[in-house]
């Protein structure tokens, strides 16, 4: 191995320190952006199980219409129970109703489909439910709004 003098030009040394500081900055860039990367990688995955089921639950959700009517109109003790338990997994799954008479209309968590005598851009009436999955809508209201007083 050959003996290598050292340096001691002080420009030579200005312009390796300065090399250092650019390469060290780039290396603490390099370990940020790897940090953030599993940072989302964690969101992600995290939001794909929470989400994954949408699909499935959202089909689930006509059938739920379908016995609520029936609920409402047969008065039957078995049907109440099998509902609570219904509701009971749906609400386990984070999924929540949205709460919508007498708000105002929410373009984000509800679909206007008829425009109605009452308290202007007040929900009136609820056409079908809506519901929120861990927060995000599943699928929106579909409601009657007010228009002028």
């Amino acid at each position: 191995m050959k003996n290598k003098k050292p340096i001691t030009d002080k420009k030579e040394i200005a312009n390796l320190q300065i090399l250092i500081n650019d390469l060290e900055g780039k290396w603490k860039r390099a370990l940020a952006d790897y940090a953030n990367l599993e940072k989302r990688i964690e969101t992600d995955k995290n939001n794909f199980v929470k989400f994954s089921n949408a699909t499935l639950l959202d089909k689930f959700l006509t059938v739920l219409d379908d016995l609520e009517r029936a609920e409402k109109h047969l008065m039957n003790k078995g049907l109440n129970i099998a509902m609570d338990q219904f509701r009971a997994v749906f609400k386990s799954e984070g999924v929540e109703e949205i709460k919508v008479i007498k708000k105002f209309f929410d373009p984000e968590k509800m679909d206007c489909v008829e425009m109605i005598k009452g308290n202007n851009n007040q929900v009136l009436e609820v056409v079908q439910k809506g519901y929120l999955l861990n927060n995000k809508v599943l699928r929106p209201a579909k409601v009657k709004v007010g228009k002028g007083g």
